[in-house]
């Protein structure tokens, strides 16, 4: 018979739970989905594996709750800039801070991201995630334009044109790092791209 999964209604039992996602999803993100087991969770958590399997099924379980709790700031940090006001008069420097903030929160290492990119193609709940995501984050983004006076001119489109380039860039720079190329004249010809998608959108 499997074990019924308990939802902690106790502070202690809740805060204990949100260590075991936070451990899981820190291991994963550091050493790979397919590298980390629930011992090592466990360990890391300071609880045992029996408590682990009190609140989840499995190591799986572990990073989709991980996914919704910390995906954002990793993932899709391009969300941060949702209620902002954009300075149309600084752009370039607005859209380097965002591209830096991107890069300097990322917390995915090479394995970890090759197999959880692997993983959106090959499981369905996380495949799922990430299309929710997408479509959220190009939501946000298009909604502030529009809140900051741009035209809606096949913003959807646009916006996740943007986001590709800015999601390749910075994946080049964290992971592929070719050591030919010169990253802060391939961030200018971004830059330059993404002001030439929106230039009949308003002035920039």
């Amino acid at each position: 018979m499997d074990e019924i999964i308990r939802e902690p209604k106790q502070k202690r039992a809740i805060e204990k739970k949100e260590k075991i996602i936070e451990a899981g999803f820190n291991l994963i993100c550091k050493n790979g989905y397919y590298n980390t087991n629930t011992a090592q969770i466990a360990k890391e958590a300071n609880v045992s594996t029996g408590i682990i399997y009190q609140y989840f099924k499995d190591k799986h379980d572990i990073f989709l709750n991980g996914l919704e709790k910390y995906g954002n700031d990793i993932f899709f940090p391009i969300l941060k800039v949702k209620n902002k006001k954009i300075d149309v008069k600084n752009f370039n420097k607005m859209m380097k801070n965002m591209i830096n903030e991107y890069i300097k929160n990322h917390k995915l290492s090479k394995t970890a991201h090759e197999e959880i990119t692997a993983m959106m193609h090959s499981d369905k709940d996380v495949a799922k995630y990430f299309y929710n995501k997408e479509l959220e984050t190009t939501k946000s983004i298009k909604n502030l334009l529009i809140e900051n006076k741009f035209i809606d001119n096949n913003l959807n489109e646009k916006v996740h044109i943007m986001i590709g380039m800015i999601d390749n860039l910075c994946h080049e720079v964290i992971y592929h790092k070719h050591k030919d190329m010169n990253y802060d004249i391939m961030t200018d010809i971004v830059i330059n791209n993404i002001k030439e998608l929106f230039k009949n959108d308003i002035s920039i």
